[in-house]
């Protein structure tokens, strides 16, 4: 009876270790992918050449760059809002183009999450040639499209204020 009683009991401590292994693996999971949307604030927007030059046949691009300024890591998915603005920060008919650009293939939409200091990319490319060209100043940037948004210096002449954008990713996007 005692051998008996003595395995039950080392039986289920191996079980309750063994359960609470799972929960703290689970534990840990559920706090990795819990990470809260951005908020307002919390993203800081540049434009990077990432090293590389994105010009040819009338095309011109950059990389827009989104890091997370915040204390704690944050979430949000999807295509920048965009709009231009001219000389002395005047509002510019802009188009946002959401998908492939012509130097680089689009990511789709899917959940980045980044902790404090890192940062996502999306490609963001126009045309001059000079039809109909919107002579922008500035760039107003919504990184998780809301009314929350940045405004950067962009010194460019863009054909019918029409820009094409890639959903944002924690890579690079490539061709």
């Amino acid at each position: 009876m005692r051998g008996l009683r003595t395995a039950l009991i080392a039986t289920a401590a191996v079980a309750l270790a063994g359960g609470m292994t799972a929960g703290v693996a689970s534990a840990a999971t559920t706090g990795a992918s819990a990470a809260g949307a951005c908020q307002p604030g919390t993203l800081k927007v540049t434009t990077t050449d990432a090293g590389g030059n994105q010009a040819g046949m009338n095309h011109a691009g950059t990389y827009l760059t989104v890091k997370n300024t915040g204390k704690t890591a944050c979430s949000f998915s999807g295509y920048a809002g965009l709009a231009l603005e001219g000389k002395g920060h005047t509002a510019l008919k802009t188009t946002a183009r959401h998908g492939d650009t012509y130097f680089a293939k689009d990511p789709g939409v899917h959940k980045v999450t980044l902790k404090p200091g890192q940062a996502a990319y999306a490609d963001l490319v126009w045309t001059h040639t000079g039809a109909s060209t919107a002579h922008a100043k500035y760039l107003q940037v919504s990184p998780t499209g809301s009314n929350s948004h940045s405004v950067i210096s962009f010194d460019q002449e863009v054909d019918n204020g029409t820009l094409s954008v890639t959903a944002w990713s924690a890579k690079l996007p490539t061709a």
